[in-house]
Parts: C-alpha cells; sequence; structure tokens
C-alpha cells in the first residue's frame, strides 16, 4: 500500500466508527405499537412529533401536518445575482427547497415526509418546516405546501430539478391533484460541478458548504440514515430521533441561501473578483460565454490571465499554471468567436510559444484562421507545418494525439492542391 492510500483508508475507518455510533440496534429500538392502538390515539403522533420539534399542529378536515419555523440572520439582495450567469428572475421571491423521503426512487413507493423551504424576510432567512406524521395526512401536507409556496416563486434546490421537485410532482398526481407550477427553478448542483470541481473532492452539499462557504457540521446526521429513521416513528410513535433529521433537512436548506450569498459575493461583482480563486473565474468565464455574456466571459478570463503563478490562486503553483493555461485557451476561442481575428491569432500564437500538446492546438487554429479569414494558404502551410513538427516530437516521446493525426495531413494536402492552383506570376523577358 502506499503512503497516500494510508490517509485515505484511515479517514474512511474514522468515519464508519463515528457512522456505527449513530445506528441502533434493534434491541435499542421501542416495542412497535399494535395498530389498534394507534388508532385509538388520533392526533398524538402529530402533538408528541411538535412537541419534541418545538413545532405547531396544522390540522383540517383531511388531515394534520406538524409546522417547525426558525429564524436565521442572512442579508441578502437578490439583484447581485444579476451579476451572474444563471438564468434567474431577481423580481421572483426566492424559495430554497429541500425533502427528506423515504426512499431515493422518483416513484410511487417513495414517500416526501419532510420539506424544507426558506424565503428571505427583509435581512432574515425564514425557514419553514412541514412534516407529514402519517401517510393518511399527506394531502393536508400537499395542501400545506400550496400555502406557504408563493405563487410566483423561484425555487433553489440542490439536485432538485432531477429528484426533489419531481417527486413532489409526483405525489399530487396520485392524489388526482395539479401540482404548482413555480416560475422557474435553479438547481445549484450543476453549478457547483461547473464553478468548484477543480477544487473539491466531490458535489455533495456537505463537501460545497465546507470548501466554498467554510461551514462544517458537526454531528450532522448521514442522510442514508433519515428513512430508518422516520419509519421508526411510525412503527413506534417515538419522535426524538426525528430531532437530527429536523436539524438536518434544516441545514440543507440554509445552505442553499448561504451559497446564493457567497456566489454573489465572490463572483457576482468585480470587486470580489479581485480575490477571487483563479480556477473559479476561469469556470465563470465560460459559464459566461455559454450564457451568451461574451464581454463578461472575457472580463473574468483577463483577471484570470492577469494573476501570477503564485497570487491567490489557491492550490498548488503547478496547478495555479495550469489554470493560465485553460484561461489563454478559453480566451483564444472567444476572442475568435467575437470576431476579433487579429487578436485572436495573436493569442494563439502566444500558447503556440509555450509547448506541449496545447502548443499542436494553438498552430491548428492559427492555421485555420490564415486559411479561411487571411485568405493565406502559404501561411496556413507553415502554421500546418509547425503543428506537424511538434506532433512528430511527441510521437517520438509515445505521446499520442489522434485528433491532430487525423486532421494535420488532410489539411496539408489541401493547402498544397490550393498553393498549386494559385497563377503563377510570369516571367517577362528582357528588350
Amino acid at each position: 500500500m502506499d503512503g497516500s492510500a494510508q490517509p485515505r483508508l484511515a479517514e474512511r475507518l474514522a468515519r464508519l466508527r463515528a457512522l456505527d455510533a449513530r445506528l441502533l440496534t434493534a434491541a435499542q429500538l421501542p416495542a412497535p405499537r399494535s395498530r389498534a392502538a394507534a388508532r385509538a390515539e388520533p392526533g398524538a403522533d402529530s402533538a408528541r412529533l411538535a412537541q419534541a420539534l418545538g413545532g405547531t399542529v396544522l390540522g383540517s378536515a383531511i388531515g394534520r401536518v406538524v409546522s417547525v419555523e426558525r429564524e436565521v440572520e442572512m442579508p441578502f439582495d437578490p439583484r447581485t445575482l444579476l451579476g451572474l450567469p444563471f438564468p434567474i428572475d431577481v423580481t421572483r421571491p426566492l424559495v430554497m427547497l429541500d425533502t427528506e423521503t423515504t426512499g431515493l426512487g422518483t416513484g410511487a413507493g417513495t414517500l416526501v415526509f419532510l420539506i424544507g423551504l426558506a424565503t428571505w424576510q427583509g435581512s432574515r432567512l425564514l425557514v419553514r418546516q412541514l412534516w407529514l406524521t402519517d401517510q393518511p395526512d399527506e394531502p393536508a401536507l400537499l395542501d400545506a405546501l400550496e400555502a406557504v409556496l408563493p405563487a410566483d416563486g423561484w425555487l433553489v434546490t440542490y439536485n432538485g430539478r432531477a429528484f426533489d421537485w419531481p417527486l413532489i410532482a409526483t405525489r399530487y398526481r396520485l392524489h388526482r391533484r395539479e401540482p404548482p407550477t413555480p416560475a422557474g427553478h435553479l438547481d445549484l448542483l450543476p453549478v457547483a460541478r461547473q464553478l468548484w470541481r477543480h477544487r473539491l473532492p466531490d458535489a455533495r452539499l456537505a463537501s460545497v458548504e465546507a470548501g466554498i462557504a467554510g461551514v462544517r457540521r458537526s454531528s450532522d446526521l448521514p442522510g442514508a440514515l433519515v428513512p430508518e429513521r422516520y419509519l421508526a416513528f411510525l412503527r413506534n410513535g417515538d419522535p426524538r430521533p426525528l430531532v437530527a433529521v429536523g436539524e438536518h433537512n434544516r441545514q440543507d436548506v440554509v445552505s442553499l441561501g448561504r451559497l446564493l450569498v457567497v456566489l454573489t459575493e465572490v463572483l457576482g461583482r468585480p470587486e470580489g473578483r479581485a480575490a477571487a480563486h483563479l480556477g473559479d473565474l476561469v469556470a465563470l468565464g465560460r459559464l459566461f460565454r455559454r450564457a451568451g455574456r461574451t464581454s463578461e466571459a472575457l472580463a473574468c478570463l483577463d483577471a484570470a490571465l492577469g494573476r501570477t503563478a503564485d497570487g491567490p490562486a489557491g492550490g498548488s503553483r503547478e496547478t495555479a499554471h495550469r489554470q493560465v493555461h485553460e484561461a489563454a485557451i478559453e480566451r483564444a476561442r472567444l476572442l475568435r468567436r467575437l470576431g476579433r481575428r487579429a487578436e485572436a491569432v495573436e493569442a494563439w500564437l502566444a500558447i503556440a510559444a509555450e509547448g506541449g500538446r496545447s502548443a499542436i492546438v494553438a498552430w491548428i487554429a492559427v492555421a485555420k484562421e490564415l486559411e479561411h479569414s487571411a485568405r493565406d494558404p502559404a501561411g496556413a502551410l507553415a502554421a500546418t507545418q509547425r503543428a506537424e513538427e511538434l506532433l512528430s516530437r511527441r510521437r517520438a516521446l509515445g505521446l499520442f494525439f489522434p485528433e491532430a493525426e487525423r486532421d494535420l495531413p488532410r489539411r496539408r494536402a489541401r493547402l498544397l492542391r490550393r498553393l498549386a492552383r494559385l497563377p503563377r506570376p510570369r516571367m517577362r523577358l528582357a528588350t
């Protein structure tokens, strides 16, 4: 076993030992109640759950739901989101949403038993949690959700576009009801993958909030244990194990709001980008380009290229150099798309001067510009030959570049044919 594997193994063992301390054996679980005893106490489970969680019971003719509300001080101006390349209407109320369920499927067999929502009320984030105490009360849970969800709300979730919201919609349709239609949906999971995958071990919400927002949870309940605790509550009526489930969900919802705050403070404003992570700037430039906001994309890439390898980039010097190199390639491609072809050629030539695999890409890009834009087949052929020389050296070292191997011979043959068709200057005899 190498030295790098030993710390990883030790870390996994430590996590397993911490998890083992939170597991309950069958002997530790209270005895399940009989169905007759449960029916003899209508509403008792809701009352016990509300008391344990510090909430209130919302009763109606179709069932009971436990509602828990908490507030967190978190100033935020939604208009700052305009400085980010995300499709979001800042005039709509933002609604952070996260669910706890009995499984990971989105079919009829998976039950949503806890819905956590948060909205900004001035400088405070109001977190509401809606608890389902038993499956027959599900229509009451759906009613309660519609009552607190703004009709024009814009959802903010983490993998909610693929899991949370489709599952909620399924529960509505099972009761032959149309689900609410939010004005829009911002899923922060793909945002996290696109912006921060270069410096995070994975895209779990706990990893993102720790690496980006600096929040580290202590004694948090693992998500894998959540369904078991709710099913145990249905069997025995003991709400105490659900306190940790509620805290887990509340932290998830609050983290969604906190990530929005960090995004706007660090990447949503030019003054924040001055101290942003180098790799974040490169990734943000790509996102701006994909959103069609090319001037902002170019500004991000220029800011990244203004950094030195030992600047506030984070990570090692080698990593910083690679990220600067990525920014240079992205900038050259963007200049070409903007029609600034002369600047694009200069950018590609600067990349080619650094050598390596990217130099081959750069010389091919220069050849394309000279052939198709400058109408200079001779210059394009010279660039192609430079790329072939570099490719030959790499091939001798056992380093292969299949795309270039296919492209360059065809490009050279085409350019030679074009040059052969050009009229040759006529020689005049001396008189």
